[in-house]
């Protein structure tokens, strides 16, 4: 699937992108299922809102019961003082998590692909077992930021292998919050583990390595249907959206099997819902 040129290109640089991976009809299949799952979202079930910022502390309940089901999460600023949405729902709605892709057909459907399989064996992963799926909305003018982090924060394992599909389901511009990344960041360490015990969350901070700067990161901008890859030591951010569009994009994240997942990483299963791999 891959050419000699990408797999090199991705050992150098941490990730790539292929462009037009994902079909205009498959894009619109996973928007309309996404906005229907955010139609049928009651905010009285929680207005729990999505935040990389302080995340030991700000991971509730229901962020942590969202694991192994499907919930919404709201922009930080979709309220005003009062605790009212200051626009329309669905352009309040920061993301959508985090088994979509074994608990819902449409997602399921886009996750389980041939030519996604053999992207994931390409790049090691020789069995791959999808934990996470994420639907991200990066709304017009409240789109958060998503800090400067590594996805192995949260996928830990022994050798790391997790490995992050992102799939642009709109342009991503920077004018509207697409990921900076830091080209052969990948072979630095492991700044932090995001560890779950129960329902306590600390953060561990393995290494001083400051995060990178204006210097050294580099835009992702890239069209509607393109897929990311990148490696799970990577660094990577988005700015806010300031934009008066918005920025939908599907990640996945994955593992090898081969590779020993830590039981302290916050998403877990069990035999009864066994993670699975592309095929």
């Amino acid at each position: 699937m891959l050419t000699q040129e990408q797999r090199d290109q991705y050992r150098r640089d941490g990730y790539i992108v292929l462009p037009d991976f994902k079909a205009p009809d498959e894009i619109a299949r996973l928007r309309a299922r996404a906005e229907a799952i955010v139609d049928a979202f009651d905010p009285a079930e929680s207005r729990a809102v999505f935040t990389t910022r302080d995340q030991e502390n700000v991971s509730d309940a229901w962020f942590l019961g969202s694991d192994n089901t499907v919930r919404c999460f709201f922009e930080e600023e979709a309220f005003d003082s009062h605790g009212q949405l200051k626009q329309a729902k669905a352009l309040s709605i920061n993301k959508i998590g985090h088994a979509m892709h074994d608990l819902d057909p449409v997602f399921e459907a886009f996750t389980r692909d041939a030519k996604l399989a053999a992207v994931a064996r390409d790049l090691g992963l020789e069995r791959p077992q999808v934990w996470q799926s994420m639907y991200i909305f990066k709304q017009p003018g409240i789109g958060g930021e998503v800090r400067w982090h590594q996805d192995a924060t949260f996928f830990d394992s022994t050798p790391i292998s997790v490995t992050t599909f992102w799939f642009a389901l709109e342009d991503a511009t920077v004018d509207n919050g697409c990921l900076w990344v830091e080209p052969g960041g990948h072979r630095g360490p492991l700044r932090e583990r995001f560890l779950r015990d129960g329902q306590r969350i600390t953060m561990e901070k393995l290494d001083t390595t400051p995060w990178p700067d204006e210097g050294v990161a580099a835009p992702v901008e890239c069209k509607a249907g393109s897929l990311v890859c990148f490696h799970g030591l990577l660094p990577h951010y988005s700015a806010p959206n300031r934009s008066a569009v918005s920025r939908h994009a599907f990640t996945l994240h994955a593992t090898d099997a081969r590779s020993a997942y830590s039981p302290r990483n916050w998403i877990q299963r069990d035999a009864s819902f066994a993670a699975r791999g592309f095929d």
